[in-house]
């Protein structure tokens, strides 16, 4: 069984996950919805963003006592990719070709040489 020492440097990274989902529908949900006012979309999304920043902030706080910045900051970047591939297939109905996925992998690659020592 895992201790909760060792669990600890997950959670910012499930928080992150969490955070990510608020985000996306925060920045990107409302393009399924076009018909409705900008400025009803704008509060909304605001509305949900915050949510985005009640597990962002804490993320990185717990975040910052296993991982750089640079390190929460990538792993932000991948998820948020991670995440959006997911939105936009499922939520968007959008397909990811090939090029998507060779960009995707690229940036996962680049996002490997933060963890490097």
């Amino acid at each position: 069984m895992l201790s909760s020492a060792k669990l600890l440097p997950l959670a910012p990274i499930v928080m992150l996950v969490l955070s990510n989902v608020f985000m996306t529908f925060a920045w990107y949900g409302h393009l399924k919805h076009k018909g409705t006012a900008l400025f009803i979309a704008v509060l909304l999304s605001w509305g949900i963003a915050f949510f985005e920043y009640c597990l962002a902030v804490p993320a990185n706080r717990i975040g910052s006592d296993y991982y750089t910045t640079a390190q929460l900051k990538t792993i932000q970047e991948v998820i948020t990719l991670a995440v959006f591939a997911l939105f936009s297939v499922f939520w968007l109905k959008e397909a990811i070709t090939i090029n998507h996925l060779i960009g995707f992998a690229l940036i996962a690659v680049g996002a490997s040489f933060i963890f490097r020592s």
